[in-house]
């Protein structure tokens, strides 16, 4: 088998393989142990940023489960990082910048930083080292959606509501639309170096999208996002938390080859809203990964059944892996999908 025949890139191009791909949202990490003693005594960007340690980490579950993809180990702001912006990851809480962004000579001094100027050398690095390992399994690049990176500067860490950002968005529209197209521009530089050293597809994660209505959601967000993977030249997965309420909005007037669905709603009703021309990603309820695995595999079942309808599936999580999941159950997981 090819690259090109891989599972993972037929079933975006809109094909049924003949195995259904599957991989895991978080994989790389966290619930695997091999993970935790190769990260002892080295901070999260800095393993991001060290790309023979990203590219081990990153290769890990692929080694483990036999997933159907490798999704490139990182962290959401390192292309912020890489931008010159500080910022930390403060374990158990999250990315925390020193200077939030809040006001509009805020806004005017983070976007005065040429986006074209991110030296992404160490995650081209990472990804060669990646493909190179990987043969015929497809990798997927990462970043973060505009609305999501933005939430985070302007609350200076993460935050359940995201108010202060919300909020941005309606007492200064001028200084929003300019972050978030700065933003569209720095995502898009992280994807596109990602693709250039090897990356098959990506995916762009809008993880607090959910705290938007939908009026707000078309009117301050899609634009960019869409603009941060306009260009992109390489298959495309968009994935949301929480999106139910604008999920057809997800595809970005079909720019997006898949849209990821969270455990929220049955991936039926989520492809009866997509409709026919796009394949639909998910939606393994995370929780029940700590359940019996009689329970799990009903559950699996019933998802597999559920993605038929749609015009190709990738079997994946509703959201990220939960650290404490037994890495066996996601073996099983993917031997069930691809035994069925």
């Amino acid at each position: 088998m090819s690259l090109s025949d891989a599972p993972l890139l037929r079933a975006l191009a809109g094909d049924r393989p003949d195995r259904t791909p599957v991989w895991f949202m978080r994989q790389a990490g966290r619930s695997l142990p091999e993970y935790r003693e190769l990260r002892v005594g080295t901070r999260m960007l800095d393993a991001c940023l060290t790309p023979d340690l990203a590219a081990e980490i990153t290769l890990q579950p692929v080694r483990r489960h036999g997933v159907d993809a490798g999704i490139f180990f990182s962290d959401i702001v390192v292309p912020l990082r890489l931008a010159g912006v500080e910022v930390e990851i403060e374990p158990g809480r999250g990315p925390v910048f020193a200077e939030p962004i809040r006001t509009a000579a805020d806004v005017e001094r983070i976007t005065s930083i040429d986006p074209e100027s991110l030296d992404a050398s160490a995650v081209a690095e990472a990804v060669r080292i990646v493909v190179s390992e990987l043969g015929e399994t497809p990798l997927i690049g990462f970043a973060g959606a505009p609305f999501t990176l933005a939430a985070y500067l302007v609350e200076g860490g993460p935050s359940k509501e995201h108010m202060r950002a919300r909020a941005l968005m309606h007492t200064d529209p001028e200084s929003w639309h300019r972050l978030a197209g700065w933003l569209a521009q720095v995502s898009r530089v992280f994807l596109q170096a990602q693709i250039d050293a090897g990356a098959s597809a990506v995916q762009l994660f809008d993880s607090w999208a959910g705290s938007l209505s939908r009026a707000d959601y078309l009117e301050f967000v899609a634009p960019h996002s869409t603009a941060a993977l306009r260009d992109v030249t390489a298959p495309i997965i968009h994935f949301g938390v929480g999106t139910g309420p604008f999920l057809a909005d997800m595809r970005l007037g079909g720019i997006a080859d898949a849209v990821g669905v969270d455990w929220r709603m049955p991936l039926t009703e989520a492809i009866s809203v997509l409709g026919p021309d796009v394949t639909v990603q998910g939606n393994i309820n995370p929780a029940l990964l700590s359940a019996p695995w009689p329970v799990l595999e009903a559950h699996v079942r019933d998802v597999l059944a559920q993605g038929r309808g749609a015009r190709a599936h990738i079997v994946n999580l509703g959201h990220g892996v939960p650290p404490e999941t037994d890495p066996e159950q996601l073996t099983r997981i993917v031997e069930l999908v691809h035994s069925i």
